[in-house]
């Protein structure tokens, strides 16, 4: 699969696993709602300023995202390394944000409580069919 098939395959996808490192070096991995949007090599994902996962980020920007698609006979899956970043400017938050997003964040778009988080794709990993490919991003 090439770059494009990547990030066509992750924008049909509805669920994202988004990994960070704790304060004692150990992967956690959390469940997201699909990224609001996948521009030039970047994901973003809205979230909780308040989170453990941005303290995380902030301390340490390594990460890793992915993506899977489980049919009957057939699965897929890519995992994509990178760094996340935390963005609280308004200019952000703002080209993600949804109207339905004021029902978590009640302040609207300028809540201190919303960020967005924003992962440079670095390699991903493509698996189907008992075969991995790795693709620079």
């Amino acid at each position: 699969m090439d770059k494009t098939g990547i990030y066509e395959f992750i924008s049909q996808q509805k669920t994202a696993f988004i990994a960070s490192v704790n304060g004692d070096g150990f992967p956690v991995i959390r469940a997201m709602l699909a990224p609001r949007r996948i521009d030039g090599g970047y994901i973003y994902f809205s979230t909780n300023t308040s989170s453990n996962k941005v303290k995380q980020y902030l301390a340490n920007d390594k990460a890793c995202v992915y993506f899977y698609k489980r049919g009957k006979f057939r699965y897929q899956g890519v995992s994509i390394v990178g760094e996340m970043e935390v963005c609280t400017d308004q200019s952000t938050k703002g080209s993600i944000w949804h109207i339905g997003d004021r029902m978590f964040y009640k302040q609207g778009v300028t809540d201190p409580d919303y960020c967005v988080l924003k992962f440079k794709c670095k390699t991903a990993e493509y698996y189907c069919d008992l075969k991995t490919e790795t693709v620079e991003l």
